[in-house]
């Protein structure tokens, strides 16, 4: 088994190193700081396991798990995450990921995750998936952040932690004009008018 392990804290990578190393059939472990640097790794190996942070420096992480499983879908992603919250966790699912470990669980479960999911499995923590049961329960329509793509739920977090038009523009190589576009589009689904508005509910459901 080859794993790759994306996250932009050494110490956090080396943790989770002498975590996999207990794993007898695990041949390589590679290591990347950023999306970018794992993208440019999958293009020159193959890896059966990607452990994927996603809060990188340069990309969203689901925005990488949507580049891996679109180039590389035989490739299994294991999502790791400060956020416990369901939110992401269904999200990282519905695009493809074969699990979500919150990083203060993995120290515990890293290892049934990851022998599941090479076997073509997928997992999540028992209190994940109660959390998710009970989210369901509660309300079985989506919310209102739920009916934005991808890429405008990613621009709704980035502009909620007070990133402006031009710094979104630079961290996603688009246009200022194209940022407006999907800020606008962002607005009229969620009912908004304001910045301060999309931070207020991004704050009360947990998203940031």
């Amino acid at each position: 088994m080859k794993i790759l392990i994306c996250d932009d804290h050494k110490i956090v990578r080396d943790g989770l190193r002498q975590i996999l190393h207990q794993l007898s059939d695990v041949s390589v472990i590679s290591e990347a700081g950023s999306g970018d640097e794992l993208l440019e790794q999958l293009k020159n190996d193959n890896f059966n396991i990607v452990l994927l942070d996603i809060s990188l420096p340069d990309k969203n992480g689901l925005e990488v798990l949507q580049s891996v499983k679109t180039k590389w879908p035989a490739t299994n992603v294991l999502m790791l995450s400060m956020h416990p919250q369901e939110q992401y966790a269904k999200r990282a699912l519905t695009l493809g990921a074969s699990g979500y470990l919150t990083k203060d669980t993995a120290s515990d479960e890293l290892l049934i995750a990851v022998q599941r999911v090479s076997k073509g499995g997928k997992y999540i923590s028992q209190s994940l998936a109660e959390n998710l049961a009970i989210h369901l329960a509660k309300d079985n329509k989506l919310q209102d952040h739920e009916i934005l793509s991808g890429r405008e739920f990613e621009i709704m977090i980035k502009l909620a932690n007070g990133k402006s038009l031009q710094d979104i523009a630079a961290e996603l190589f688009i246009s200022n004009k194209t940022v407006s576009t999907y800020r606008s589009r962002i607005m009229e689904k969620m009912e908004f008018h304001k910045n301060t508005e999309l931070t207020r509910y991004c704050i009360e459901k947990n998203l940031i």
